[in-house]
C-alpha cells in the first residue's frame, strides 16, 4: 500500500534526484515518502477484423504483441520556496515522467518568483514597493497566478475574521529577526508593524485584476498559502499537459494527491505525532490535498516561553504552547490556508469554519498548558479519511 509521511522534510541544496522502480511489493521507504503494490500491467485491446483482413493474417501469422511494460513509480526532488518539494509518479514510461517533473518544478519555480517575499525581485515585492511610501497612486495590475492566490486569502481571511490575513509581512519580519536573536520584538515596532497589518487594507478588482494597498509600508507574506497553490498547480501539469494523473506533490507539510496509484484506491499519508508518545496517524487521500501545520520544529523559546513561527495577525504575536493542526481540503491552496486559521482560532470557531467548509475535515492536537496533557479534537468528516496504521 502507497504510504507518505507528511513532515517537515530536512532543506539540502537545490538537486534533483530521480529514483525509479518497477512497482511491486520490493519498493520500500526512502526519504520518508514510499510507495508500493501489485500491478499485472496487463492491457487489453478488442477490435474487428474482416473476413479479407483474415485472410490475410492467415497467410502472415502475426508477430508476438511485445510484452506490456510494467508500472514504475518515479521520485523527483527539487527545492523551491525555501523548502523540498517531491514529486511521486506511477508510470509506465521512465522518460515521460523525467520531462513531466522537470516541467512541474519549472512551473513551481516561476510561481516562487511571484509569490516570494525573500526575493526583491518578485511581483509581490514589486507590488509592494508600488505603495511603500505612497498609497495615492493607481491600483497595480497583477498575474493570473497572483491575483487568485489573493483573492483566496481574501475570501478566507473574512470567513475566519482576520485569523487568516496575508498582509501578516510586517510581523513576519519581526518574529523571524525574534527568532534568530531569541529576543521578543520591541514593543514600539511591533505597533507600527501592526499598524501596516489588515486584510481590510487591501483592495481587490476582479474585473481589471488589480491591487491597491491602502496604508504605506504594508508588506504581504503567502507563506501561509503559496505551496500548497504550488503543489495544486504541479499536480494539475502532470494530469493535463503530460498524461500522468497518478501522481502526489509534496511540499514540507502540504500534500497534494491526484489518482491512487494504480491498483489501490488511495495514498496512505501519515500524520507526524506532536510528541513522541503519541502514535502517528494515518490517513487515506485521493484527489484531495492535506496540509499540517505546527510548532513541532519551527518554534523559538524566550523568557520561559514556546513561540510557534505562526504569528496571529489580530495581535501581532507567535502562537504560545504547543500544537498541531491537520486540514483535509479538495485543493492544497485550501488545505494550506485553512491550517494556519484552525491554528489561531479557538477549536470551537476553527471546526465551524471548517464545517462550513465543503469537504473539508480537521485534526487537532495540542498540549494543555496547565495540565500537561494531550488533547485532541477532530471535525466529523475527518474519519472519513482515518485509515489504521499497517
Amino acid at each position: 500500500m502507497p504510504w507518505a509521511v507528511l513532515r517537515p522534510i530536512i532543506p539540502w541544496t537545490v538537486l534533483i534526484c530521480i529514483q525509479c522502480s518497477d512497482w511491486g511489493p520490493e519498493v520500500s521507504a526512502r526519504d520518508g515518502l514510499a510507495a508500493g503494490g501489485q500491478s499485472t500491467g496487463r492491457v487489453v485491446v478488442t477490435g474487428g477484423i474482416s473476413s479479407r483482413g483474415l485472410a490475410k493474417l492467415e497467410e502472415n501469422p502475426p508477430a508476438v504483441a511485445p510484452a506490456p511494460r510494467p508500472w514504475q513509480r518515479c521520485t523527483f526532488d527539487s527545492r523551491h520556496m525555501g523548502t523540498l518539494f517531491r514529486i511521486i509518479v506511477y508510470t509506465t514510461d521512465e522518460a515521460l515522467a523525467q520531462r513531466a517533473a522537470a516541467a512541474a518544478f519549472q512551473r513551481i519555480a516561476q510561481l516562487d518568483d511571484i509569490m516570494s517575499d525573500y526575493k526583491q525581485s518578485s511581483e509581490l515585492m514589486r507590488l509592494c514597493r508600488a505603495f511603500a511610501t505612497d498609497c495615492s497612486g493607481p491600483p497595480v495590475r497583477v498575474s493570473d497566478d497572483l491575483f487568485t492566490v489573493l483573492a483566496a486569502a481574501d475570501r478566507l481571511s473574512r470567513r475566519s475574521g482576520g485569523a487568516f490575513d496575508v498582509t501578516v509581512g510586517p510581523l513576519s519580519v519581526l518574529w523571524r529577526h525574534a527568532r534568530r536573536t531569541q529576543q521578543l520584538p520591541d514593543r514600539q515596532e511591533l505597533a507600527e508593524a501592526l499598524a501596516r497589518v489588515g486584510y481590510d487594507k487591501v483592495r481587490l478588482d476582479p474585473l481589471r485584476q488589480t491591487v491597491h494597498l491602502s496604508v504605506p509600508g504594508m508588506r504581504l507574506d503567502l507563506g501561509g498559502i503559496a505551496k500548497g497553490y504550488a503543489a495544486d498547480e504541479a499536480l494539475r501539469l502532470l494530469r493535463e499537459q503530460f498524461g500522468l494523473p497518478h501522481a502526489l506533490v509534496a511540499a514540507w507539510g502540504d500534500i497534494a494527491c491526484g489518482e491512487p496509484p494504480p491498483g489501490e484506491t488511495a495514498w496512505r499519508v501519515q500524520i507526524a505525532p506532536i510528541t513522541a508518545s503519541q502514535k502517528p496517524r494515518w490517513l487515506r487521500l485521493a484527489r484531495a490535498a492535506v496540509s499540517t501545520s505546527g510548532d513541532l520544529e519551527q518554534f523559538v523559546v524566550i523568557n520561559g516561553v514556546r513561540y510557534s513561527h505562526i504569528v496571529d495577525p489580530r495581535t501581532g504575536l507567535g502562537l504560545s504552547g504547543r500544537r498541531s493542526v491537520t486540514v483535509i481540503a479538495p485543493r492544497g491552496i485550501d488545505a494550506d490556508s485553512l491550517t494556519k486559521a484552525v491554528s489561531i482560532l479557538p477549536p470551537a470557531q476553527a471546526m465551524q469554519l471548517i464545517a462550513d467548509t465543503p469537504a473539508a475535515a480537521a485534526y487537532l492536537a495540542w498540549i494543555d498548558e496547565t495540565t500537561g496533557q494531550l488533547r485532541e479534537l477532530r471535525s466529523p468528516r475527518f474519519a472519513d479519511y482515518e485509515a489504521p496504521a499497517p
